[in-house]
């Protein structure tokens, strides 16, 4: 599953239609996990289970999977150049200070200018923009990857 919870599939991959695939995608929305591959093997023991026990048997075993696992959180982030001059620096570091970004490189040129890159989380990257807005434009120039 993607990160927004766009990007999804399941499969039955045999089994009747919806009784495997679906289950274990509703475990994963239900959980509240994105980017995960989660794969449940059932043996057949000989007792046929019908529709509804499976939709039981691979749900549970989703469930007490994902209760299991170690959920890792990732932000997801856009990576940003920033080029600005010495005049400007306070105002870019009132935005590290405010929005932590993680600062990937920091160069200091001759001419007085500095170009910053840096990773931010996908939500505020608006925010980073507005901050640099002064008279209606922009002192600071932004480039994104």
């Amino acid at each position: 599953m993607g990160a927004d919870g766009q990007e999804y599939r399941s499969n039955d991959n045999g089994e009747p239609s919806g009784t495997a695939g679906k289950p274990i995608l509703g475990q994963l929305i239900s959980h509240d996990f994105s980017d995960i591959l989660l794969v449940v093997v059932r043996y057949f023991g000989g007792v046929k289970l019908g529709t509804s026990g499976l939709i039981v048997a691979y749900r549970t075993a989703a469930s007490e999977a994902l209760a299991a696992a170690n959920k890792i959180e990732r932000l997801v982030e856009q990576e940003m150049k920033l080029t600005f001059t010495y005049d400007h620096m306070n105002l870019v570091m009132r935005m590290v200070k405010d929005l932590s970004p993680r600062i990937i490189s920091q160069d200091y040129t001759d001419d007085g200018s500095v170009m910053m890159r840096i990773s931010i989380r996908l939500s505020y990257v608006d925010r980073v923009r507005s901050y640099f807005i002064v008279n209606g434009q922009s002192v600071v120039r932004i480039e994104t990857d």
